[in-house]
């Protein structure tokens, strides 16, 4: 089991790093630029070359069953629970084969939205609150992992 993070945009580094250090867990955080991290022995830094999917590209070539990883790109969490892979977003929502479908067709509607002018992208303040909820959804993550490799 391991922890892959798309740590471009993620604002929760230091509580991914947290939780998989209490956990024995490794974890890789894939950016396309050199990016100051948590420290620890279970941290890798991953950084790729190429273009603006090269990260995404190498989570999910590298994710598979029993590993979770941590994005808000959702084409790329719809590839990686193809993989098998457990898939959180950074506020710690899941993305599972149940929902991912919609997640796909609302972020293709809202781009479409947003071409023709009827909709504006907004990213919404990141609160403690969200930081709480992604601390408890990894480790509920983990924790479900950690019992399905059991069973």
């Amino acid at each position: 089991m391991q922890i892959l993070v798309d740590a471009d945009a993620c604002p929760v580094k230091e509580e991914a790093a947290k939780v998989a250090t209490r956990h024995g867990l490794v974890i890789h955080f894939v950016s396309n630029s050199h990016m100051r991290l948590p420290l620890g022995d279970n941290v890798k830094r991953v950084v790729v070359a190429g273009g603006v999917d090269a990260a995404d590209d190498w989570i999910a070539e590298h994710a598979g069953v029993g590993d979770i990883v941590v994005t808000a790109d959702i084409p790329l969490a719809s590839r990686a629970i193809k993989k098998g892979a457990r898939v959180l977003s950074h506020a710690g929502k899941p993305f599972t084969e149940d929902s991912i479908g919609m997640a796909l067709a609302m972020r293709d509607l809202m781009a479409q939205l947003r071409e023709t002018g009827e909709a504006r992208g907004n990213n919404p303040v990141f609160t403690p609150a969200d930081r709480s909820k992604f601390l408890q959804g990894l480790e509920n993550a983990v924790q479900a992992t950690k019992r399905a490799s059991a069973g």
